[in-house]
């Protein structure tokens, strides 16, 4: 399975979505990784429809302390 049928994100319009480019997942996790932030699949995979505070590393651990 490549990253264009792989990735859970529905932010499609993103240049970093790997149906836009054929560099697979690696731009969106460089691109997170700097602005500590966690990819949105990482929030899709607990849940589809989540709602968040924020994309930044210490909300994904209080959104996974909240759903699992």
């Amino acid at each position: 399975m490549n990253a264009k049928e792989l990735c859970t994100c529905k932010n499609i319009k993103c240049k970093l979505h790997p149906i836009n480019h054929d560099l697979g997942c690696t731009p969106c996790i460089e691109k997170n990784l700097k602005m500590d932030e966690m990819p949105n699949c990482f929030f899709d995979k607990i849940d589809p429809e989540h709602k968040r505070k924020g994309t930044k590393t210490k909300d994904y651990a209080e959104f996974l302390l909240n759903n699992l």
